[in-house]
């Protein structure tokens, strides 16, 4: 994998972290303390879920090889798509917040779930890449999640609206794309 294509996924990976830690210092109470505690919990979860994935990505590798690219492909079009009907679904709301405090629970419960997707994308990054590539790769993931992640308090604390739709629907684009090239790549090298 590229530094570009890194960069992409990692991009795309963290766009539900951005939305979740604007939307949450935009309704709650977040100190720049907390805040940073929340893009590291957030960085902690996206590193963590795809160098999960990408270690059931390398066992499962020498059963299914000869299919590893479709399967990859599969994951990757299926995160993406379900991305951009997200995205597309979400109505941006205009509601007054009611401040809040955030808990630590609170934090690695929106951490888990704006993770789940990176997942099963470390699955495909296991089929297709050695673990060693894949650790960079998840590095980069944590570590632009948590800067965007702490952007995104900045933002939610100022009350700057974050282009949800746009970002949600552009990330998934971008995972869809990753996909059909690792797929084109494996077709045209068997042909």
């Amino acid at each position: 994998m590229t530094l570009i294509e890194a960069l992409l996924l990692a991009l795309s990976l963290c766009v539900d972290s951005l939305v979740v830690s604007a939307t949450t210092a935009f309704h709650s109470h977040v100190s720049v303390r907390r805040g940073w505690l929340m893009a590291a919990v957030f960085g902690l979860c996206q590193g963590s879920f795809p160098l999960a994935g990408a270690l059931v990505g390398d066992v499962a590798r020498a059963f299914i090889e000869a299919v590893d690219h479709w399967v990859a492909f599969g994951l990757l079009l299926a995160v993406g798509g379900k991305m951009i009907v997200d995205g597309l679904r979400r109505k941006g709301g205009s509601e007054t917040p009611a401040r809040t405090s955030v808990t630590l629970s609170t934090m690695f419960l929106l951490g888990v779930a704006t993770s789940i997707d990176a997942f099963a994308v470390g699955i495909g990054l296991g089929l297709e890449h050695t673990l060693a590539d894949v650790l960079w790769t998840v590095a980069l993931i944590g570590a632009m999640t948590f800067g965007v992640s702490l952007l995104g308090v900045h933002l939610g604390r100022r009350s700057i609206p974050v282009p949800e739709r746009a970002a949600t629907v552009a990330a998934g684009l971008v995972l869809i794309a990753l996909g059909t090239k690792i797929l084109l790549q494996h077709l045209l090298v068997l042909s």
